[in-house]
């Protein structure tokens, strides 16, 4: 049922950035940089059928909170069928407003962001601002995740990254369709 929502919106949604969901050895790729042993804060931008988010929440601990921040209207409705954990916290919003809706769910800030969203399709206004708020609300040692088409020039993310972040490391998996380049940016 999922695969057919994200389907359906990738036709007409501009703004969905793969045509496919992402695979789960991609999502275990991008969660081998996360520590799951202790209660986080985890945020996702574009979480769409909640791919990452079932696998946040089986490996997550009791005391951990996940931010979904969603625009698409359908894929919102699917999350809130999806994910009755009152862990979960369902926001119909853009990322770039990403400081107001955390703080909502906490004071302290996030430990985890993690972004599949299409920010070649960004100009660069709002690349650095998304980029700079989630370094704003991020914990000290927190880590911004975003993963992309693996064909993104560095104009399109790394550069933004680079300029606020003092750590970043980038990789491509070859195994996923499309292909990805993940980034790990840490505070």
């Amino acid at each position: 049922m999922a695969h057919f929502v994200y389907l359906r919106n990738v036709i007409k949604d501009k703004h969905i950035a793969s045509i496919m969901p992402t695979s789960a050895s991609g999502v275990r790729k991008v969660c081998s940089k996360i520590d799951f042993s202790k209660d986080n804060v985890y945020v996702e931008y574009g979480p769409a059928t909640g791919i990452f988010t079932n696998y946040i929440l089986q490996n997550m601990t009791p005391g951990s909170n996940v931010i979904l921040i969603e625009r698409n209207p359908n894929f919102v409705d699917v999350l809130r069928q999806t994910f009755s954990d009152d862990r979960v916290h369902i926001y119909h919003d853009s990322a770039e407003k990403v400081a107001d809706i955390v703080l909502r769910v906490s004071a302290d800030g996030a430990d985890y962001v993690l972004s599949g969203i299409p920010f070649s399709f960004f100009n660069d206004q709002m690349r650095n601002e998304i980029v700079r708020q989630t370094y704003g609300i991020l914990r000290e040692g927190g880590k911004f995740l975003p993963y992309q088409t693996f064909y993104q020039k560095d104009r399109h993310l790394y550069n933004h990254i680079r300029n606020i972040f003092d750590t970043v490391n980038d990789e491509y998996f070859l195994w996923n369709v499309p292909p990805m380049r993940i980034y790990e940016a840490v505070k």
